[in-house]
């Protein structure tokens, strides 16, 4: 048999995958580490750092759930657009909660939650090359959804200022080519940033003038504060021309592990993200669906209940982290906090200060910059222990603050 030098390396597997190469190391997976290690040597760790709901569904799910999961013939595929009954529903919740028509037919298909269908969607959509406009900072599947299907990224702020439709209007005309997509998430994770109807409206109109398509995670659509509800792009007129937008079951029906959300709005978009789906999956477990069509369907005071929850843990963790002495602006929706670092430590940076924080004071947090550059700086504070555990975090930081040397104020804690 002839030799051939080139064999070896002809025949040797490579482990570099292409795109594993474009994904930066998961920040947030560094701080869990050191979470779970702390937690197998017996250490009592105060977690706010991944947004993990602590509260149970409501008992009618569990029960829907339980009852189609007895029957025998529930456990075949499913669909996976979703069950008509389900994408009803979730028209009718657009139809009341946001005065919107949608086709249950045309202009929804449900998803395994919204990461997994903001991933479908760049899959569908996405050409390699295309630019997408994404937050920076923001939750890492804004961007790297559409990363892993050929695009590339132009980051644009998340303050809904003037500054912000300055930069879209300088990214229409420095980028080539023009970007396809603009991807909004208010309230936002990790700023928790909000939006009225007017900063919609005038989105819309961008869009229109400059043929963008807009993805909007509206994923925190009932976690609002204060009396003033979120508000949704699709209340805009001419709003489904270039919008798609997600929600999900997994902080208002506290559902997270159920994976459940929902894609509405533009029928192109809807109908190219249902074809991509039909060849990735079968749909999300029928009893689950089932499940899910009770929630929506059925009495909506556990909302309301886990609205009002949220904004009292909100309110506790604004004072006792002030008596700690950091300061945090109290969020206007959403389950997290996004905290500028106290300025005596914030030198050592949001990853290193999170590590510290976790070390000496048994509190985890998410570090700003795994969300984006502009995260740097910041933390997120996810609201999902209870009151007394929130002020044990913030008693648990003021020891650490003053071990540190940091001045503290004088009243009790």
């Amino acid at each position: 048999m002839a030799h051939h030098p080139n064999n070896n390396r002809n025949t040797a597997m490579s482990d570099e995958f292409y795109r594993l190469s474009l994904l930066p190391p998961y920040v947030i997976a560094e701080i869990n580490a050191m979470r779970a290690a702390a937690r197998r040597k017996g250490e009592d760790v105060i977690d706010l750092g991944m947004g993990n709901p602590d509260l149970p569904p409501p008992q009618h799910v569990i029960d829907k759930l339980i009852e189609v999961a007895s029957k025998p013939d529930a456990h075949g595929y499913s669909q996976s657009k979703g069950i008509p009954g389900l994408r009803r529903a979730q028209a009718n919740y657009y139809g009341t909660r946001f005065n919107v028509e949608l086709d249950p037919e045309t202009e929804v298909v449900v998803t395994m939650g919204s990461k997994e269908g903001l991933a479908s969607l760049a899959t569908a959509i996405t050409a390699p090359g295309d630019v997408v406009l994404a937050p920076d900072p923001s939750y890492p599947i804004h961007t790297f959804g559409f990363i892993m299907a050929g695009a590339t990224i132009h980051a644009v702020p998340t303050t809904p200022d003037e500054f912000y439709f300055e930069s879209l209007e300088k990214a229409v005309a420095d980028c080539r080519p023009k970007p396809k997509v603009l991807v909004v998430n208010y309230p936002s994770n990790p700023t928790a940033e909000t939006v009225d109807l007017a900063f919609y409206e005038r989105l819309v109109a961008f869009a229109k003038d400059n043929n963008l398509y807009v993805i909007s995670d509206l994923a925190y659509s009932e976690l609002y504060y204060d009396g003033k509800p979120t508000r949704s792009i699709l209340e805009v007129p001419g709003g489904k021309d270039v919008a798609v937008e997600f929600t999900s079951l997994s902080k208002s029906y506290s559902m997270a592990g159920w994976r459940m959300g929902f894609a509405v709005g533009n029928p192109k978009l809807i109908a190219a993200m249902t074809r991509v789906k039909s060849y990735l999956d079968y749909g999300a477990f029928t009893p689950i669906q089932a499940a899910a069509c009770a929630a929506l369907n059925g009495p909506q005071d556990i909302v309301a209940e886990n609205r009002a929850r949220y904004q009292k843990r909100r309110d506790v963790m604004v004072e006792s982290f002030a008596r700690a002495g950091w300061d945090i602006p109290a969020p206007a929706a959403s389950m997290f906090a996004w905290a500028p670092l106290p300025p005596a430590l914030a030198h050592m940076g949001s990853l290193e200060f999170s590590k510290e924080l976790l070390t000496n004071a048994n509190v985890a947090v998410a570090a700003g910059i795994g969300y984006g550059p502009r995260g740097e700086g910041y933390v997120r504070i996810a609201m999902v222990e209870n009151e007394q555990r929130i002020r044990q975090a913030a008693r648990n930081i003021k020891r650490y603050f003053q071990k540190m040397g940091i001045n503290t104020p004088a009243q009790g804690d």
